[in-house]
């Protein structure tokens, strides 16, 4: 389908109107470039908008593929696959349920405030998307520490899960093997376990948490 650059404009000010009318937020001219800058990407590239760095070797995915994938089962689980899938993220974007929160995975404030507002409510956690920070994590001192710290005090049940994005494969005997030009693979963990190991002085590397996924 070809750009219509009348409707992006008209797009990008009902975003704006969004978020400075409806919820009030105080944008700053520095927030609007950073929404104009991102939403004119969307715009220039289409389904083709990927995550472009020269040091991974353009093996990026693009957004079409994101939203085209399946898993092991071939069933695809992305918010554009079915109507239903669409219609339940719309509802919750259009309630404000999808909130996003700015933080320090090392720090003392952000996770342990979700921590205490999922206590507050009696809910527990069910997902936690890491990507790939905790490899960054256990390189900077004990700023992995503070994380599993931090994590440790999620009200979580044995379905709680860890979802982290690697470049490293493993073996049951063999150390991680990076893959060549940084492919990346979504690896799993139950989060009580990731704990467990944390407390009890079995997980003290990177490594260690990668062995502990699947």
């Amino acid at each position: 389908v070809p750009a219509d650059p009348d409707m992006y404009r008209e797009n990008l000010q009902a975003i704006k109107a969004r978020l400075m009318k409806e919820h009030r937020f105080q944008l700053t001219p520095a927030d609007q470039e950073s929404i104009d800058f991102i939403y004119r990407i969307f715009f220039d590239t289409g389904s083709v908008f990927g995550y472009s760095a020269s040091f991974f070797g353009g093996y990026g995915a693009t957004y079409a593929d994101l939203m085209t994938a399946t898993d092991q089962q071939g069933q695809a689980r992305s918010y554009l696959a079915t109507e239903e899938n669409f219609q339940t993220v719309r509802d919750l974007e259009r309630k404000n349920l999808i909130i996003p929160v700015v933080g320090d995975f090392a720090g003392s404030k952000a996770l342990r405030n979700v921590a205490r507002y999922l206590k507050d409510h009696g809910a527990i956690v069910t997902a936690f998307y890491t990507s790939n920070v905790e490899q960054y994590l256990f390189q900077q001192g004990d700023d992995w520490r503070h994380f599993l710290t931090s994590v440790s005090a999620f009200p979580m049940d044995p379905l709680s899960t860890f979802i982290r994005s690697s470049h490293f494969a493993f073996g049951d005997a063999l150390p991680p093997r990076q893959f060549n030009r940084g492919r990346f693979i979504q690896l799993l963990s139950p989060m009580a376990e990731v704990v467990k190991a944390f407390n009890s002085g079995q997980l003290t590397s990177y490594e260690d948490l990668i062995r502990l996924s699947k």
